[in-house]
């Protein structure tokens, strides 16, 4: 594919809010894959290319998190652990039903869940006393049950994620948000290595792009832990009302 300057003057901005949008409020697919399809990559090579660029720039945000102690490391790992076999499933189940079943599903869930969120008036945390070991157990269930979702659908995997770390296992926000940055780590990195391997990333466009998610990335991470809860919440919001006009989109085209 011939790549152009315009090519990079649609991506690489788009790339960058991306980044900021997903390292606070998970969700960023949802405007970096429309960027590589508007400068015309077909769906295989943009979703490669948005691999590597969401990747890297995972990465940073995840060092920002770890930096600034916050991070739960064990929920993160075991997470990601269950996030593995729930992502396999999903996809598995995604194969033998209609396309559009999923998609209306979500939008009668999507409503529900920010429902969720705007009832919380004092934010999403919420005070929980939980033994280590079902805080661990819980932690894989949420891995399992967020993958499948990833499997099964996909874009907003690390919204759900934040969203039941704070509600279910009782983590600030911002912890939740860096946790999830570790556990949508693991799978970029598997799904980058599959999509590496079918020849499918445009790494002349990915790179820079990268350079771009890495600077959205760090920005997005450091207004997080300076502006805290009330922040995420509202970028949570914009997420799912982006989740919901997708799947509608998706449903009515």
């Amino acid at each position: 594919m011939e790549l152009t300057p315009i090519t990079y003057l649609i991506v690489c901005p788009l790339i960058m809010l991306a980044g900021f949008v997903d390292s606070v409020a998970g969700g960023g697919g949802l405007i970096s894959l429309p960027a590589y399809y508007l400068a015309g990559l077909p769906p295989y090579l943009a979703a490669g290319t948005n691999k590597l660029s969401a990747g890297l720039g995972t990465i940073a945000a995840s060092g920002r998190y770890l930096s600034g102690g916050k991070v739960a490391g064990w929920v993160a790992l075991l997470a990601a652990l269950g996030a593995l076999p729930g992502s396999w499933l999903g996809t598995t189940v995604q194969l033998h039903i209609p396309e559009n079943v999923v998609r209306i599903m979500m939008v009668c869930v999507i409503p529900v869940v920010a429902v969720v969120v705007l009832g919380r008036k004092g934010g999403l945390e919420r005070q929980v006393t939980l033994p280590r070991r079902t805080e661990l157990l819980l932690s894989l269930l949420i891995g399992l049950v967020v993958g499948f979702y990833d499997g099964l659908v996909g874009p907003g995997t690390g919204t759900f994620l934040i969203l039941l770390f704070t509600l279910v296992l009782g983590m600030d926000t911002v912890r939740a948000s860096g946790t999830a940055k570790l556990v949508n780590l693991a799978s970029n990195v598997a799904a980058f290595i599959t999509y590496a391997v079918a020849g499918d990333v445009l790494y002349a466009l990915a790179i820079p792009a990268a350079a771009c998610a890495i600077v959205g990335n760090v920005l997005g991470a450091n207004m997080t832990m300076k502006r805290g809860t009330g922040f995420i919440r509202r970028m949570l919001l914009v997420v799912l009302a982006l989740l919901l006009a997708k799947m509608v989109w998706d449903v009515v085209s």
